[in-house]
């Protein structure tokens, strides 16, 4: 078996409007993620991590937002597009790691039931998931309180 790692990054801008879906999970706020899916940041930078250490395109290659199969789509669907292409490659997730950075709301009372929404998709038990909420210390957009970013990184087994 192969090691291979993989980052992922993703930020988008708050609109009101707009669901706020993080990690799968809809977080009650007056403002939502812009973009052309769900904007779910947390998933995004997660299926950017996985794509890298899988060795395929990024997120934008994968799901275009030019293509009008992927306006307003939830991005649990893409993820679990993501983890039907881990097991055509037999790749096997051991760990994930991930960071979501917002102002507001408050991520911490959310984070167990993202744990629940994305676990059975990665088949990972919840201590194989991390996710740490922070916030940006009142500086840039995401300190604003314009955008909301995520980090993750992941760890793969492939034959």
């Amino acid at each position: 078996m192969t090691i291979r790692t993989g980052i992922g990054y993703d930020i988008h801008r708050l609109e009101a409007g707009r669901p706020l879906f993080i990690g799968g999970t809809e977080i009650p706020h007056t403002l939502g993620l812009l973009g052309h899916s769900d904007g779910d940041v947390l998933i995004h930078a997660v299926i950017d991590a996985l794509l890298g250490a899988m060795g395929e395109e990024d997120i934008g290659q994968n799901f275009p937002d030019t293509a009008a199969a992927y306006k307003n789509i939830q991005s649990m669907e893409l993820l679990k597009q993501v983890a039907s292409k881990l097991k055509e490659k037999q790749a096997v997730i051991t760990n994930v790691d991930t960071i979501v950075i917002a102002e507001q709301p408050k991520l911490a009372p959310y984070v167990s039931g993202m744990k629940s929404a994305l676990c059975p998709i990665l088949g990972l038990s919840e201590n194989d998931l991390s996710i740490k909420a922070k916030t940006h210390e009142g500086m840039g957009e995401v300190g604003e309180g314009k955008a909301i970013a995520a980090w993750a990184t992941v760890l793969l087994h492939m034959p």
